[in-house]
């Protein structure tokens, strides 16, 4: 299953997007998280996996570069993609410098400009997880990586924060 974050402050916006995934993934089966407040959104991401995230530029609390940088940090393999109505160059060089964003997708877009988004950012997702795939096998032939280190990073891509335990200070596993 494919997962899309999108964030946008307007919901008009955020909808409209998700009925146009929806159109353009018929046929796969996917998962779309909505969020109007960056800061949830951040929160989502630090135990939620996903393959795209798209967020808006303009937004009151944080900007979309800001905002992608910080997903960044969080999921460094998921691709990242700036959504704005700004042609400014400065926006749309930020995006792709400082949160390395893999497309710039102008407001108001068209379905055929999103579904050939879409499709190059799976293909990007899939290359992604393939040369990690082969780079840790490599590390494993080696013996740069033992066999446990490769099955804990495998399983924390999949379900980010997994491999991470809060203990108490009686040795009780700590909840959030």
């Amino acid at each position: 299953m494919r997962r899309i974050l999108l964030l946008d402050d307007e919901q008009n916006v955020l909808s409209a997007l998700k009925r146009s995934f929806r159109s353009i993934a018929r046929n796969d089966q996917l998962r779309i998280d909505t969020y109007n407040v960056p800061e949830e959104a951040l929160a989502h991401l630090q135990d939620t996996a996903y393959d795209f995230i798209i967020s808006d530029y303009h937004m009151p609390s944080m900007n979309g570069i800001a905002f992608l940088t910080l997903a960044k940090a969080i999921q460094p393999d998921a691709v990242r993609m700036m959504l704005s109505a700004s042609a400014e160059f400065k926006t749309i060089l930020g995006a792709i410098n400082e949160a390395e964003a893999f497309r710039y997708i102008a407001k108001p877009w068209t379905q055929e400009e999103l579904a050939d988004t879409y499709q190059a950012a799976l293909q990007k997702r899939d290359q992604i997880l393939e040369d990690r795939r082969l780079a840790d096998e490599l590390r494993v032939q080696r013996g740069q990586l033992s066999p446990q280190e490769e099955a804990l990073r495998r399983l924390e891509e999949s379900e980010p924060g997994i491999t991470k335990v809060k203990w108490g200070a009686d040795g009780s596993v700590m909840l959030e």
